[in-house]
């Protein structure tokens, strides 16, 4: 929503420069994601080439998109982002879909989990902060240490930003920069050395061979060859993981209320961001494939047996730390990836609290989130925000509805980028600084390959699609009762 005018009245501050923009895409992108999927994604697609192929489709796809979103961002730089441009595209419930779905699930559960990768990782430095460690048991749930604990960084977090806008981006700015630094440093670390280890040979001999690895109880059942439709499929599927590593970059835009010359500053974090992180994933896999083998046997007792597909718990970047660290690769890459989650979240919880502000200004969430504190930044839109993602922390269930989403983000993303055209025909004559890349044929061009990985979700991994629709389409009855709700109030 625009901002007040009137000088009594607390309003957002304009203090995040370009600088401090981009490092809130990057840092919200880069959780523990680039460290893990890799491992599923090469059993789903069984080479070397078609893993980089389903990274640099991801790229593709995440640039593509925020390319169209600078446009929406440039129109309406008000709090509360892609929940605008929905509403303002379609009509007050199709926002209120989004912004519920966001509210109960995709901010709130990637800050939950987010928050368990922290502690869990934490845990291998510290061990009492371990997941095994149970503190207490409530009504037959089990509250580990490692829940505290997440649980603890979500309301620190909270607090620092409270306090204010500026407290956030200082956060964000150390803690981006130096995961990103630490995370390029070790890349290079990695190429350099693998030049001494025989899986790169390996890795180039089979580098356009594509098979499914079928797994159950971490065996392998059967190891399938891939081509044609199935191939097309695979490379669908596998995309489920470099999706949500490379999610969150649309949270700029529920800061827009923030940003200095927004209409100029978002547009240009979304491509830079957007940019910087998928040549830093892109780069992550090409080292993977550098110092292990695509293939592996998950009997195995070394790393390189193991190989890229059954890396001990899926930590890839962790196995390809220890071939040039040794033993002391856990520690390293633990505390590199309590870096990235620690500023990931930060970058989630600050900017997630403005779309409930926006939604409380329509008159569509509880009335106090839409006030801003002392410090002119939503304080109990933060705390409603940090309640929920610690009972997602503590119920265990953050991770299932995780995977039920990723088809309803794509929905969301879909509809955004439908919305572009939308307001192009409603709206003529608004102003438009930027204008989308390549319009009409490059936000077309999104729209079908999202929606084919969309389609292509819906009939392998129905267990992922149906869930989330549900979610989303519980909001309908519960967007009707609220306004029934209001509208017998205020008689």
């Amino acid at each position: 929503m625009p901002e007040e005018k009137n000088p009594s009245v607390v309003t957002f501050k304009r203090e995040l420069s370009l600088f401090d923009s981009t490092m809130l895409v990057v840092g919200s992108m880069i959780g523990s994601g680039i460290f893990i999927v890799s491992a599923d994604i090469a059993r789903t697609v069984g080479s070397p080439g078609y893993l980089l192929l389903v990274w640099l489709i991801t790229g593709a796809i995440t640039i593509t998109a925020a390319l169209s979103y600078g446009e929406l961002a440039g129109m309406l730089p008000h709090a509360g982002g892609q929940y605008v441009y929905l509403r303002e595209a379609y009509n007050p419930l199709i926002g209120f879909l989004y912004g519920w779905t966001l509210f109960l699930v995709i901010q709130t559960g990637t800050i939950a989990a987010v928050a368990v990768a922290f502690a869990k990782y934490t845990g291998e430095i510290i061990p009492w902060f371990s997941e095994k460690n149970i503190l207490m048991s409530i009504l037959g749930l089990k509250i580990s240490a490692a829940q505290l604990l997440a649980i603890v960084s979500i309301v620190l977090l909270t607090y620092t930003n409270s306090k204010g806008l500026r407290f956030g981006k200082i956060i964000q700015n150390i803690f981006t920069s130096t995961k990103a630094i630490a995370f390029m440093a070790l890349i290079i670390l990695v190429i350099i050395i693998s030049k001494n280890i025989g899986s790169l040979s390996a890795n180039f001999s089979n580098f356009w061979n594509p098979s499914w690895t079928h797994t159950s109880g971490g065996k392998i059942i059967s190891v399938e060859p891939l081509s044609g439709m199935m191939l097309l499929s695979a490379i669908g599927v596998a995309m489920v993981g470099s999706l949500f590593s490379s999610d969150a970059w649309n949270n700029i835009t529920f800061t827009s209320g923030e940003v200095v010359n927004p209409k100029r500053n978002i547009p240009l974090s979304l491509f830079l961001g957007t940019l910087i992180v998928t040549v830093l994933y892109i780069a992550a896999n090409v080292a993977y494939i550098f110092i292990l083998p695509i293939k592996g046997n998950p009997d195995s007792a070394t790393v390189v047996g193991r190989g890229i597909q059954f890396a001990l718990s899926d930590r890839v970047a962790t196995a390809a730390s220890s071939m040039v660290f040794g033993q002391p690769a856990v520690i390293i890459m633990a505390v590199l990836i309590m870096v990235s989650t620690f500023g990931c979240n930060n970058g989630l919880i600050l900017s997630g609290a403005r779309v409930y502000y926006a939604m409380a200004k329509d008159n569509l969430f509880f009335k106090r989130t839409g006030i801003l504190n002392k410090n002119s930044v939503p304080g109990f839109a933060l705390i409603v925000q940090a309640v929920w993602a610690s009972l997602l922390c503590l119920s265990g269930t953050y991770g299932n509805l995780l995977d039920y989403v990723i088809f309803a983000v794509l929905i969301f993303y879909i509809l955004t980028i439908i919305g572009l055209f939308i307001l192009r025909k409603k709206q003529p004559l608004a102003e438009r600084p930027y204008k989308a890349w390549g319009y009409p044929v490059v936000p077309a061009l999104y729209i079908l390959c999202a929606s084919a990985i969309s389609l292509d979700l819906l009939i392998f991994k129905p267990m992922y699609t149906w869930p989330g629709m549900v979610i989303v389409l519980l909001g309908i009855p519960v967007y009707f009762i609220w306004k029934k709700f209001l509208a017998n109030k205020q008689k």
